[in-house]
């Protein structure tokens, strides 16, 4: 009788168990597929507004062309994504895409759209909010709130390789060799402080920004009726090494 009972309570701690496991298995299942759902549908949307638009200047041409990386990259993403948070990058870089596209249509000046959902690390990068123009290295390098001929470059703000990034228009991207290389190089402290130093919309000075300034996550930032929701990833880089060349990884000079 004795070893029926234990043979008995092995049995049930093994079904338990057992079933357990099959519960957590179908949740994360459940959670990454309900994840990929949601990356793919910013990607859908990225990618029918890249295909119904055409530029009519370097800005807009320009923005489209970034936007159009990011749907590449995004698709990538998604592909590979074995986890939730795989699958949250993937819908970053989407979402960044599509602020590509609200820039380009705002280059041409048509209606920007919907609003996107904030990115990662977005709001405490802070916005150009005035012209700026400074000699670094030997060329001039300008920031704008707007598009014009000299800044056809948009960055819609987040984080590079761990720096914030305020969003704005500029004579060049001045951050993609960080974004290229993964790391900043010698002079982007000094860059940044020439650049933004006192500007009202950069809350922080060049040595927060050499120590990352903020912590990437925006705690707060979500809106309420955001088509997407909001993230917990940080994915300031998650658009990851760019495939552009002619970039020097150690400094500024492209």
């Amino acid at each position: 009788m004795e070893l029926l009972l234990v043979i008995a309570a092995v049995g049930a701690v093994v079904y338990f168990v057992s079933r357990s496991r099959k519960s957590t298995t179908r949740h994360r299942t459940d959670t990454l597929d309900d994840a990929k759902a949601e990356a793919r549908q910013a990607i859908e949307r990225l990618g029918g507004q890249i295909y119904n638009l055409s530029g009519t200047d370097d800005a807009s041409r320009q923005a489209l062309a970034d936007a159009s990386e990011r749907f590449t990259a995004a698709g990538s993403q998604i592909e590979q994504a074995n986890t939730p948070v795989q699958a949250r990058l993937a819908k970053q870089t989407a979402l960044e895409g599509l602020y590509y596209i609200r820039a380009a249509r705002t280059a041409m000046g048509m209606d920007p759209g919907p609003e996107i959902p904030t990115l990662d690390g977005q709001q405490s990068a802070g916005q150009v909010t005035e012209k700026r123009s400074v000699d670094f290295e030997g060329r001039t390098i300008a920031a704008s709130p707007s598009p014009s001929s000299a800044t056809p470059n948009y960055y819609p703000g987040g984080r590079v390789a761990g720096r914030p990034v305020p969003a704005g228009w500029y004579s060049e991207p001045w951050w993609k060799p960080a974004l290229v290389a993964g790391a900043w190089g010698v002079g982007s402290m000094l860059l940044f402080s020439s650049l933004f130093a006192g500007m009202a919309g950069v809350p922080y000075d060049a040595q927060a920004f050499e120590n990352g300034a903020g912590d990437g996550t925006d705690s707060g930032e979500r809106h309420e009726n955001d088509e997407y929701g909001g993230d917990e990833a940080d994915s300031g880089d998650s658009f990851g090494a760019d495939e552009s060349g002619g970039f020097d990884f150690g400094g500024f000079d492209f």
